[in-house]
């Protein structure tokens, strides 16, 4: 039986059965071109270079056997930007020589495979299967093919706690849900867990809820919450699901 395991301060999650699998989601590596068209510069490839720095600490820490990508890799949805052929390449090839990948690909992860080089593994946008829990980007809804699964890991959403008065007002933030099962797939009954992993880059939202735009997710849509928690980079439960609409 596997088990699933948040890394104290790092938005990165340990899959842990006979074999352990790193899982992170939302890089959006490339996306500073859209905050440059608004006079905001972070400095030329300074995303691609911390975020590889990061996911380098945490497999030197952790150790795991693979990677897994759940999905937004780049920024455009619809095409490769400029700055994206510059900085998605270089990434794949600094993390494939230091342990297998799998990308699962999400809505913006159009013909990235123009930007994998050999050794990454491109699975199917629907997600991967790991004993008894899918791993998916979280855009589509799950195909009734897997609903075996107990446990759904997903991103696409970037949960981030607002509370302007909190000193976490901005941060990063886990969800778990516990939903009933019959929700998601329609042929069983029962209960389903479905963790929504943090966006791995952290300039990718704002701090003020204004100006935070949430994504549509198929899944959320359709589950009746039963219960929930937050919980913050470092483990520390801040809340359940009265605080859902704060944060996703």
């Amino acid at each position: 039986m596997v088990q699933t395991k948040i890394i104290p301060g790092y938005p990165a999650l340990m899959i842990e059965g006979t074999k352990k699998s790193l899982v992170i989601t939302d890089l959006h590596l490339g996306f500073e071109s859209n905050l440059s068209l608004n006079n905001i510069f972070l400095g030329k490839n300074k995303t691609v270079i911390e975020i590889t720095k990061e996911i380098e600490e945490i497999i030197k820490k952790t150790k795991p056997d693979s990677l897994i990508l759940l999905g937004d890799v780049k920024s455009g949805i619809k095409s490769i930007t400029k700055t994206e052929w510059e900085t998605v390449p270089t990434f794949f090839e600094r993390i494939n020589n230091l342990i297998d990948t799998i990308l699962v690909p999400g809505n913006h992860d159009a013909n990235i495979e123009k930007l994998i080089p050999n050794g990454i593994t491109l699975a199917s946008s629907k997600g991967i299967i790991i004993d008894d829990i899918l791993l998916t980007h979280g855009h589509t809804k799950p195909s009734e093919n897997f609903s075996q699964v107990n446990t759904i890991v997903m991103g696409h959403v970037h949960p981030v706690f607002f509370q302007e008065e909190s000193l976490i007002n901005g941060e990063r933030v886990w969800v778990s849900i516990k939903c009933k099962k019959q929700k998601i797939f329609s042929s069983k009954s029962g209960k389903l867990e479905i963790i929504i992993l943090p966006s791995f880059n952290r300039y990718f939202y704002p701090t003020q809820k204004k100006f935070y735009k949430k994504s549509i997710a198929p899944i959320l849509e359709k589950i009746d919450v039963l219960q929930a928690k937050i919980v913050t980079l470092d483990g520390t439960i801040i809340g359940n699901e009265s605080l859902l609409s704060a944060v996703i």
